[in-house]
């Protein structure tokens, strides 16, 4: 009967804390640059409900915000703080959803009155 031997593998990383996750992140192997961390799942799921309660607007399901809210049991004030990230530039959107977005630009600052000019929430929240 051989003995058993046991090894020890030492693998440096870090763990990066987002919102409501932890990711792990490992260094370069081969050069290779490692995986950007996926988009925040909070701001996407946000995004996605804004454009869809715009979308129902447009078509006419409800014929106000007060209505919607009733009918989708939100308060009628978070329902038009989360109307209003349809507003936002369609590059930020987008970085948002790719994950590109600063890590500092998160839901509750989003969810705070900002510009409505494309160029100026650029610069503002390009800062945050």
């Amino acid at each position: 009967m051989t003995t058993a031997t046991s090894i020890t593998v030492r693998v440096p990383l870090a763990i990066r804390h987002r919102p409501g996750r932890k990711t792990v992140v490992t260094p370069m192997a081969g050069g290779v640059a490692p995986v950007a961390t996926r988009a925040d799942p909070a701001l996407v799921k946000a995004l996605a409900r804004a454009f869809r309660y715009q979308r129902m607007l447009d078509e006419g399901r409800y014929a106000s915000i007060t209505e919607m809210a009733d009918a989708e049991r939100l308060e009628r004030g978070y329902l038009g703080r989360l109307l209003r990230l349809t507003l936002l530039a369609p590059d930020l959107v987008e970085a948002m959803l790719d994950g590109r977005a600063t890590p500092s630009l998160v839901l509750p600052l989003l969810l705070k009155p900002f510009a409505e000019v494309w160029t100026h929430q650029r610069k503002a929240l390009a800062l945050a």
